[in-house]
């Protein structure tokens, strides 16, 4: 997620696969993918500026003290679907094409659904507090977008599912394997270190990375994936599978 349209990717490391193929189509995931493309080629690219200045998200709506081209009810959901380059689309949708394809799998498609776009409402919202909470009337004013939020929710659930699984990745242009336990952990340290190092260093004129976007949404995919476990509705495999229970 990003504040003021400035592409960076999710982290210095890139996924390229899991290892692990899904037991069944994820019919959802690969919607989301299509639809974020659909956003992006036939909204934004025709008219960039204007397109992210009407459908993003602005957290100073949310306290009444601006008025967003939208109000916030449904910026915060247009706001999901919107990329400021190619280089932070493609970034995005390479995490959840590897990623949530597992988790769509383990949780089932109509709650993977809800669970999406509830992760990227509580990273929306946790950066929304954080923004009028230690920011200025200036950074209020900033649009924030971007899928990334409710992506973290995604890693968030699967570092609790497929801990054991192996990531095949790229750390800068190096191909390596390791687990997904420490390459989810990593980012989400790297996301809290940027998030409380840099609490403002991004001001409203320059734009910014999103990080406390980034950690409210794996916080919140960890809770609910260990939650889900504790109930049953989610067992993860000692190989790193998953196996969801019928409701």
């Amino acid at each position: 997620m990003l504040r003021n349209g400035k592409p960076t990717r999710l982290t210095s490391m890139l996924p390229l696969s899991d290892g692990l193929p899904a037991r069944r189509f994820p019919i959802v995931n690969v919607a989301i993918i299509v639809a974020n493309f659909a956003v992006w080629l036939f909204y934004e690219l025709p008219h960039l500026n204007s397109s992210i200045f009407h459908a993003s998200f602005y957290p100073c709506t949310v306290t009444h003290a601006c008025h967003g081209p939208e109000p916030w009810g449904i910026s915060w959901i247009t706001a999901m679907f919107l990329h400021g380059s190619w280089d932070h689309i493609l970034g995005n949708m390479l995490f959840l094409a590897v990623f949530g394809k597992n988790v769509e799998d383990a949780f089932g498609h109509l709650r993977y659904l809800g669970f999406y776009f509830v992760g990227g409402f509580v990273a929306m919202m946790t950066q929304t507090l954080v923004t009028l909470a230690f920011g200025n009337a200036a950074d209020g004013r900033v649009p924030n977008l971007g899928a990334s939020g409710a992506i973290a929710a995604v890693l968030g659930a699967y570092f609790v599912l497929y801990p054991k699984s192996t990531v095949l990745g790229l750390v800068v242009i190096v191909p390596v394997r390791i687990s997904a336990w420490f390459f989810l952990g990593f980012w989400f340290l790297y996301q809290l270190f940027e998030a409380n190092f840099g609490l403002f260093g991004a001001k409203a004129n320059g734009g910014g990375v999103a990080f406390f976007a980034h950690v409210g949404g794996f916080l919140f995919g960890v809770a609910v994936a260990f939650l889900l476990s504790n109930l049953g509705r989610v067992t993860a495999q000692d190989d790193g599978q998953a196996l969801r229970v019928p409701a």
